[in-house]
């Protein structure tokens, strides 16, 4: 028992002491910075949507405070291997010989470090944004200075250094775009059934379960895009809120197809015509 207070009188507060500042330390760090954060990018991104706004300062929060965790406790473990009379000087030199016999093999983790920087500083991506990487796309769920942790729609994880973040497509910052290929058939009005799809989106903008996602109030019509072998295909776009595309595009879809049903119009599939004998058929 003398033992104990001994070394509680002569090194143990001192441990304590240095877990506590370090414990307070990321306390405060955890509590303060995110408002601090929040702040900063309410005032830096004032003109950008609510939403982004916020994919950044999650984004930004996760970096500080992982950040924060890992240099203080690397910091409480020297101090405190030093109070229990661990030289750490033979080590540190130790480590500083190894880090240059490896310094050449770290080539790749200082590139992936360096790009993982720029994309904080650029603001490429948050999490929380949906992004294309080569042939992989996905959802952001995890940023570090290191690497990207993307999830695709089939559950799969995907991890991508960041220096091989050479190309990156971002599909949800700031607004996202409905694209839409309705295709009809030859023989259809396509005055009309141009009128009948620019009347079925600014229906779904009145919709209060879907009017609130949508940016466009009148969707652009672009143009007869193609003629295909069964029908027509006229392309449409629409402005939405981010990530909100794909949900505004499948309602879309369903409702079209409803509304050229009760018109009559025809949606063409692949289909043949077969003329038996040598008679040609009769003209129209």
């Amino acid at each position: 028992m003398e033992v104990m207070i001994n070394w509680i009188s002569q090194t143990g507060w001192k441990i304590f002491l240095i877990v506590g500042i370090c414990l307070g330390a990321f306390t405060m760090i955890r509590r303060f910075v995110p408002l601090a954060i929040r702040r900063t990018v309410r005032r830096q991104m004032k003109r950008k949507r609510k939403v982004e706004r916020e994919k950044r300062v999650q984004t930004l929060v996760r970096l500080v405070t992982t950040s924060s965790a890992i240099g203080l406790g690397i910091l409480a473990a020297f101090l405190i291997l030093q109070q229990v009379g661990i030289n750490m000087t033979a080590p540190l030199v130790g480590l500083g010989v190894f880090g240059i016999a490896v310094g050449f093999g770290a080539q790749y983790l200082i590139r992936d470090i360096i790009a993982g920087f720029f994309i904080y500083l650029e603001n490429q991506y948050n999490v929380g944004d949906v992004i294309k990487v080569g042939n992989i796309a996905g959802g952001v769920e995890e940023i570090s200075l290191r690497r990207t942790i993307l999830r695709d729609l089939d559950g799969a994880r995907h991890v991508i250094p960041n220096g091989e973040v050479r190309i990156v497509s971002n599909l949800t910052q700031e607004w996202s775009r409905a694209h839409l290929n309705i295709s009809v058939a030859y023989k259809e009005d396509l005055d009309r059934v141009m009128a009948l799809m620019r009347k079925t989106w600014e229906e779904m903008t009145e919709d209060p379960n879907w009017g609130p996602f949508i940016i466009s109030k009148t969707p652009w019509l672009l143009r007869v895009n193609e003629f295909g072998d069964s029908g027509i295909t006229i392309k449409m776009v629409g402005e939405t809120e981010p990530i909100k595309q794909w949900d505004i595009m499948g309602e879309y879809r369903r409702r079209i197809k409803r509304v050229f049903d009760e018109e009559g119009i025809e949606i063409p599939w692949p289909h043949v015509k077969l003329y038996l004998g040598d008679s040609m058929p009769p003209p129209r």
